[in-house]
């Protein structure tokens, strides 16, 4: 399912809880993908499914999209403002509510997925060469930043 990131417009028609994760190594470099549906590089995250909590679904969907197990840690913030949507091709317009974890490397192989077509460890340095949303932008340096109070909209 294609999607695409707006601010301001269109109208939002649904809201569901989503979470993501960053996840650094042992020397500091941020794990990263590059998403499938809008070819964008992002940190792992997805939908909350039925029966899990939300710190379960940011482990599972960093396993999902990068072949890595990892153990959330802390919460860097919560984005919900009603100005960033993302429009899917099925009509669905959906408002941001995501839920952003910080989370320790465990252990594993990165790999591709249906959602993932790169998966990197990224140096903080190298973030301005790639192409990042910038409601990613936003969790990456609140993350780097590494505030004891997470942060809210």
């Amino acid at each position: 399912m294609a999607r695409v990131d707006y601010f301001h417009d269109p109208k939002a028609n649904s809201l569901r809880p989503a979470v993501s994760a960053f996840v650094q190594d042992e020397t500091g470099r941020l794990l990263m993908i590059r998403r499938t549906d809008n070819d964008k590089y992002a940190i792992s995250g997805g939908q909350q499914e039925v029966g899990e909590t939300l710190a379960q679904a940011a482990v599972r969907e960093v396993k999902e999209e990068t072949g890595v197990e990892v153990e959330v840690t802390g919460l860097i913030g919560l984005y919900s403002n009603p100005d960033h949507v993302i429009a899917y091709d099925d009509g669905e317009v959906r408002q941001e509510f995501s839920i952003c974890f910080r989370a320790r490397f465990l252990g594993g192989e990165l790999q591709t997925s249906s959602q993932s077509k790169e998966v990197m460890w990224v140096e903080h340095g190298q973030l301005p060469e790639l192409n990042i949303h910038p409601s990613i932008l936003m969790r990456l340096k609140r993350g780097f930043e590494n505030r004891a109070e997470p942060y809210f909209t």
